[in-house]
């Protein structure tokens, strides 16, 4: 009598697994830790630790830059190439750049009001010769000139990021004119953005360690004292940017895309929280499309807005950030503004904005900004002490925007998918898929 293979099988259990902890608790740990090893680092000179905070930072950062370039010119390349398969592609870009410029006004308006009320440049005890000329610096000129590189290596090397975004998208429209000629060329850097996008979710699973690093140094490095130096400064930009984040963004999802805006930032998080850590809105970039796309906008058209955005919509870096500086720098330099002044801001924030590209830190945007307003640049100088802490909500704010733009561009062209934008929750990052190109 044969037994069957069920009942004589012996019965084995699984071994238990260690819980996952998830990619956002990771984060908040990072940022504790941090903050923790940069106090004991500054309260009890410990060198050793100081220095190896700053290299664990360096390091992440580093990794992130590190892909930054070919990352930029096969995104642009493909995004402005995968325009062909959406239905209506002019319309789509004319009003993914209209909503750019839209929200950056409402965010530099809100800056501006913000400092009007707070005078932030006053009782802080800094003077004129506490500033300095900053290493880089931005005028219209450089800025309409220097779009157009001299040769195809030096972009790369020197990662001046506007100039590739100039070469992709001159190598897009060759691409899009020449039709199934170009199917080879397309298909070989579908792939590239591919194998790139792997490589970088390796480093942006880092972040957690980066965290401990960036954070830390800076508490090490600049301490308590110096925010103190700049509180009111500092609070301005970061409740500029949370007004902008959680006040104008809702009430467009709301009244303009008609969905939950509760829900959007439960999609968007994971990209929201490592562009805080990191600072790089193009590091970011793999995150915010797999988000964007998780929220319910076409592959097809995130791929095309998501890498566009992260080069050129700035509501933080070239908004809030330089209308709030020029107040504070005016005030420091005993400058008066006048209405055209404040004009001139709004100008310079909707059309420049492309001047940051996406890098961590806005002196670019801000040097062309006091430029054009003529004030002094030294008074770059006596931000750039407290730049890394206000860097990570400025960029925190840049990317919530690019994922933003897409969601109410796609709902305003009804081809938003209602139903996966309610159902988006998880965390990229804790899934092990990769972000595919629109094929």
């Amino acid at each position: 009598m044969s037994v069957s293979a069920s009942a004589s099988a012996p019965v084995t259990k699984s071994p238990s697994r260690i819980p996952k902890v998830p990619f956002w608790a990771q984060i908040v740990a990072g940022l504790v830790l941090g903050v923790l090893l940069g106090w004991l680092a500054r309260s009890q000179d410990v060198s050793w630790l100081k220095e190896t905070l700053g290299q664990v930072g360096d390091i992440f950062v580093q990794l992130l830059k590190l892909a930054v370039a070919p990352l930029v010119f096969f995104a642009i390349l493909v995004s402005i190439t995968n325009l062909r398969k959406v239905n209506n592609a002019a319309r789509l870009a004319a009003q993914t750049l209209v909503w750019f410029m839209i929200t950056s006004l409402i965010a530099v308006g809100i800056g501006l009001a913000i400092g009007l009320l707070t005078n932030p440049g006053a009782g802080t005890g800094l003077t004129p010769q506490d500033g300095k000329l900053p290493k880089r610096e931005g005028t219209w000129i450089d800025f309409l000139t220097g779009i157009i590189p001299s040769d195809v290596i030096t972009p790369f090397t020197e990662l001046n990021v506007l100039q590739i975004v100039f070469m992709a998208a001159v190598a897009g429209v060759a691409a899009l004119k020449l039709g199934d000629k170009a199917q080879p060329i397309l298909t070989f850097a579908e792939s590239v953005l591919e194998l790139l996008q792997k490589a970088l979710w390796w480093v942006i699973r880092l972040a957690p360690i980066g965290t401990v690093g960036l954070i830390g140094f800076a508490i090490a490095d600049y301490g308590w004292e110096l925010i103190g130096k700049y509180a009111t400064f500092t609070a301005d930009v970061y409740i500029g940017c949370a007004l902008v984040m959680f006040g104008v963004y809702p009430l467009l999802l709301a009244t303009v895309a008609k969905v939950n805006p509760l829900q959007f930032f439960k999609g968007a998080w994971p990209a929201i929280q490592l562009a805080f850590v990191s600072r790089s809105s193009v590091g970011t970039m793999p995150v915010t499309q797999k988000v964007t796309e998780r929220l319910g906008v076409p592959k097809e058209y995130a791929s095309f807005a998501v890498p566009f955005g992260a080069t050129t919509k700035m509501d933080g870096c070239a908004a809030i950030y330089p209308a709030l500086a020029a107040i504070f720098i005016a005030q420091i330099f005993d400058v008066q503004l006048g209405i055209q002044d404040y004009l001139l801001i709004a100008f310079v924030s909707v059309v420049g904005s492309a001047a940051t590209a996406g890098l961590t830190g806005a002196t670019v945007m801000l040097t062309l900004t006091l430029s054009t307003l003529g004030l002094p640049l030294e008074g770059v100088g006596l931000l750039m002490a407290i730049d890394p802490i206000l860097d990570m909500m400025r960029t925190a704010t840049n990317v919530a925007g690019q994922a933003l733009v897409p969601v109410v561009v796609a709902a305003r062209e009804k081809i938003l998918d209602v139903e996966k934008y309610n159902a988006a929750s998880s965390s990229p990052v804790d899934e092990r898929e990769p972000l595919a190109v629109a094929a």
